[in-house]
């Protein structure tokens, strides 16, 4: 039981991709991703991270961007699971929503590019992955399932009655800073080629606790710790004891009455060890405190080629290899879950971000409105993460971009568009440590051009997610770790009834705004 009471301490790792991209990376770097995510094939400033090599064919000079972006999601986690029905604020309801709010109100990037000679020298520092910060106010189903199932158990066994109660929290954050340096070369007055490497730092921190765990009392009807319930039937065990003491003392000891008093010694024995069992990783309270920090290096590759009203590009970021070195000061019992072996202090948890292809277009239909195109391809399953969990994806993740521009005038641009993420989910990879789910995206707003030097933007972005509702056999792998604590008989009895089964159903909803200024010296 020690390895699953804390299953879902990763449940802040929900964090990573604050607005947009893959199961780990950023891809909105600017606010003109926010209003137009189609940016792979346009040649801007931007372009330092969606299109560098197209970079090269601004204008002479140094020219920079500065974005803040500020992003809201909300995670709302409905898990059933019929062992819920006795849970002491559930209202016997088997099905409990877990609401998750994650903010990053303050997410700023930098890009730089100066040109001379038909070479662009190129900086770009950023959020490149995870982004803000993520809180579930009272856990989560996978943290209360176990709660829940040992109350299953202890009372199918008899020993517990019908009632549980626990306190549940989990905080986390995750930043990973990027710093990219490049260089783009013009190659014809058509081609350019470029060449680059991204420096990741990667900073997270996860502070949670599963305390106060009560369970029902049969004998007083009032919710106590497993260990204090043990001691009840200790105590009703040696007042049986002291009358059986009696009835031997007095040549009863082969009456009904005495034969009775033994029978009974024996079964509060027997549930007061099993409840001193529960209560021995139950009664103290776990706290989990780690926080974590690493670094790695990718180069990146891209190309760009125009011809005409055309513009093409393409770009190929390598996984950046990461090991997260822990920091932390948990409770001593957080030593005995396997669950939080991952943050263990002086651990190194393998945390890669996925090798990532583009493909971008642009079009000039008109010389005051251009359409654009993309196509994203993350490489998830070759980025490896704690213990292979990769490999339980069913493919890699993939993006389809359209976007639209119009000068409206020469000191005003509207631009829209949106993409398709989805992602290969499947329900063995899916939890509610750790979730993304397929989704459509729209952004539009506004660039002010103020002169040939200055431009603002203004950005709003808004994604619309798919909901993804798995069958979990979650519950039912439990059974057979806390079967050593109320019996095979009664594992196997739960299991077979189905009363083990749970379903969890994953929705997200997500906005944000960009603000950002252009200017060429």
């Amino acid at each position: 039981m020690k390895k699953i009471l804390l299953s879902s301490t990763a449940a802040v790792l929900s964090i990573t991709s604050a607005v947009a991209g893959g199961l780990n990376t950023n891809t909105n770097q600017s606010a003109e991703y926010l209003r137009n995510p189609a940016r792979d094939g346009a040649i801007g400033i931007d372009g330092v991270y969606s299109n560098p090599a197209g970079v090269a064919f601004l204008d002479s000079g140094l020219h920079v961007s500065f974005n803040i972006q500020s992003a809201q999601q909300q995670r709302n986690i409905t898990s059933t699971f019929p062992a819920f029905a006795y849970g002491a604020l559930n209202g016997r309801s088997m099905t409990k929503t877990y609401e998750g709010e994650a903010s990053a109100p303050v997410v700023p990037s930098l890009q730089a590019a100066y040109n001379w000679n038909g070479w662009s020298f190129q900086l770009n520092t950023a959020v490149t992955g995870g982004g803000g910060k993520c809180e579930f106010a009272n856990g989560l189903g996978s943290f209360e399932s176990n709660v829940a199932l040992l109350n299953a158990f202890g009372a199918k066994s008899g020993f517990f009655g019908n009632g549980y109660y626990a306190d549940m929290y989990m905080k986390g954050r995750q930043y990973y800073i990027g710093i990219t340096l490049g260089a783009a070369k013009k190659v014809t007055d058509n081609l350019s080629v470029y060449l680059g490497a991204r420096a990741l730092y990667g900073n997270c921190s996860y502070k949670g606790y599963v305390k106060d765990i009560m369970f029902m009392d049969p004998n007083s009807e009032k919710l106590a710790k497993a260990g204090a319930i043990a001691e009840t039937y200790n105590q009703m065990a040696e007042g049986y004891q002291d009358k059986l003491e009696k009835l031997n003392a007095a040549g009863l000891g082969e009456s009904e009455d005495a034969k009775k008093l033994a029978a009974g010694i024996t079964k509060l024995k027997t549930a007061a060890a099993a409840s001193e069992k529960v209560g021995n990783v139950t009664d103290e309270d776990i706290v989990l405190d780690c926080d974590q920090y690493g670094w790695g290096v990718a180069p990146i590759i891209g190309l760009d080629y125009k011809i005409n009203k055309w513009n093409f590009s393409t770009r190929y970021e390598f996984k950046t290899s990461m090991k997260l070195k822990n920091d932390a000061v948990n409770s001593k019992s957080a030593a005995n879950f396997g669950a939080l072996a991952k943050y263990k202090d002086g651990e190194k948890v393998e945390e890669d971000l996925p090798a990532l292809f583009t493909v971008g277009v642009q079009y000039e239909i008109l010389p005051n409105l251009r359409a654009m195109g993309g196509f994203h391809l993350f490489f998830d399953k070759q980025a490896k993460q704690y213990k292979d969990r990769q490999d339980l994806l069913g493919g890699n993740t993939t993006e389809y971009l359209l976007g639209l521009e119009w000068d409206i005038c020469k000191h005003l641009q509207f631009s829209v568009g949106g993409h398709r993420t989805h992602f290969c989910n499947t329900d063995e990879y899916i939890s509610d440590m750790s979730y993304n789910v397929s989704n459509w995206d729209l952004g539009t707003g506004f660039g002010i051009p103020v002169n040939d030097r200055l431009k603002f933007n203004l950005s709003f972005y808004k994604s619309f997610y798919e909901n993804y509702t798995r069958t979990t056999n979650d519950y039912n792998n439990l059974s057979t770790t806390v079967a050593g604590l109320a019996g095979v008989e009664t594992a196997k009895q739960l299991k077979e009834s189905g009363s083990l089964m749970g379903q969890d159903k994953f929705e997200r909803k997500n906005y944000a705004f960009g603000i950002g200024v252009n200017y060429r010296f």
